[in-house]
């Protein structure tokens, strides 16, 4: 297990005085972490990345403490070799915890005075104030827009006057335990935790552009052990969810029907793999081979239809399951829309094609949005996550008006800070 170099102080910053950030994305199949430095403005530039295979983790939730620990602090100290730095602090994700999202009103009295800060924060502490179930975590609370004497969709009442103000709020819950083994890991890596986002928004503003995250857009992330789902509309995220079914169950099909290893199954996939199948697929043979039969023992033939008769249900199912809970949600216009897949499983051939036969609306393949020295093999869809948690924190930092008002502002304005939410909650 690699020793985290540590330092007395804040993170070391680069010789050009940006602000340095680091984000952490962890997976059930790899674990990402990128460092770079912010200018102030939002600009970044990437200076480290480390992944490494991903151990301890079930589902996107810890399972053994001591090889999820393991695997962190390598892909934390490969990034922080690269960077030539250390790190403090991360901004990390959440997919599980069984994530519940809902929306929800609340109004005060306004008199007929033009709306002032005072009146803001009144509004937004009621909805702080909402009860959550004694197992469940706040991870995201976030005002959507305004009303003023029912007049909706407002993004700033301020200067507005009224004899009602309301907001609708967006809160997302998880299953507390999964963020408190979350963190617990993270902390026994020396590491404090900067901020804990949803892997569904940060998905999302990773690959979505503007026009699609203010008229209406679903980013599913694909991932391995789950299938994270984000609905944007207004430049806000207004719903949430997880299905637990990803690429590492493709592979366990794989190796479940062919008898072959995991390894060789996930082999298999990345080669030969599709979701659709072809007019050649009977003629094209493949080599598979048999769990503990020696190497003299040729592997077995399959033909390439074969493999995909494997891959294509689970596939269907993974997005059948996907486009119910969007139905549940009343959000079938808000998909009709368009729909972006991003995540490692977005890369298997023919995906796009039954994502668009099954949620029956346009599906575009996702990739993240440039970001300045970040090479092309770490900037594919596998790393979209990673790469919105930089934003996310980027942004944050560029927008201190967003934090000048009480601590029950800044849990609406942004995410829960991980920090004050383990104090209030344990």
């Amino acid at each position: 297990m690699p020793e985290r170099r540590e330092t007395n102080g804040a993170a070391a910053v680069p010789s050009n005085s940006g602000k340095l950030i680091a984000a952490l994305d962890i997976g059930t199949a790899k674990i990402c972490c990128f460092i770079a430095e912010d200018d102030g403005e939002g600009v970044l530039r990437v200076l480290g990345v480390g992944h490494k295979v991903s151990r301890g983790l079930k589902n996107g939730s810890v399972v053994d403490m001591d090889a999820a620990e393991a695997a962190i602090r390598e892909a934390v100290h490969a990034a922080e070799t690269m960077a030539g730095e250390t790190i403090r602090s991360v901004a990390i994700n959440l997919s599980a915890g069984k994530p519940f999202s809902q929306r929800f009103s609340v109004d005060v009295r306004l008199g007929g005075h033009e709306v002032g800060e005072s009146d803001i924060k009144q509004v937004l502490d009621e909805g702080v104030r909402m009860p959550v179930p004694d197992d469940r975590a706040t991870v995201h609370l976030r005002a959507v827009n305004y009303s003023i004497d029912g007049t909706a969709g407002i993004r700033d009442p301020r200067g507005l006057y009224g004899d009602q103000l309301g907001v609708l709020m967006h809160q997302v819950t998880v299953a507390r335990g999964a963020v408190r083994n979350l963190t617990a890991c993270v902390g026994r890596c020396h590491l404090e935790i900067e901020d804990l986002v949803l892997s569904s928004y940060a998905s999302g503003r990773s690959v979505l552009v503007d026009d699609e995250t203010t008229l209406g857009a679903v980013c599913i992330d694909l991932g391995a052990g789950a299938t994270a789902i984000g609905a944007f509309s207004q430049g806000e995220l207004v719903f949430a969810d997880s299905v637990p079914v990803g690429g590492a169950h493709i592979t366990n099909d794989i190796a479940y029907c062919l008898s072959t290893a995991p390894a060789e199954a996930e082999r298999l996939k990345t080669l030969h793999g599709s979701a659709i199948a072809g007019s050649t697929d009977d003629r094209q043979m493949i080599d598979v081979p048999e769990v503990g039969e020696s190497a003299d023992v040729g592997p077995n033939h399959i033909s390439r239809a074969r493999l995909i008769e494997i891959i294509r249900p689970r596939v269907e199912e993974t997005f059948e399951l996907a486009r119910d809970r969007i139905a549940a949600a009343g959000l079938d216009e808000l998909s009709g829309r368009r729909i972006v897949l991003t995540g490692g499983g977005s890369q298997l051939s023919g995906i796009r094609e039954v994502a668009a036969h099954i949620l029956d609306c346009p599906v575009r393949l996702g990739k993240p949005q440039p970001i300045r020295g970040l090479a092309a093999s770490t900037s594919g869809p596998a790393f979209a996550t990673c790469a919105g948690l930089l934003s996310h924190v980027a942004d944050r930092e560029a927008r201190p008006v967003a934090r000048r008002h009480t601590s029950a502002r800044d849990k609406v304005t942004g995410f829960v800070r991980i920090g004050q939410w383990l104090r209030e909650n344990f």
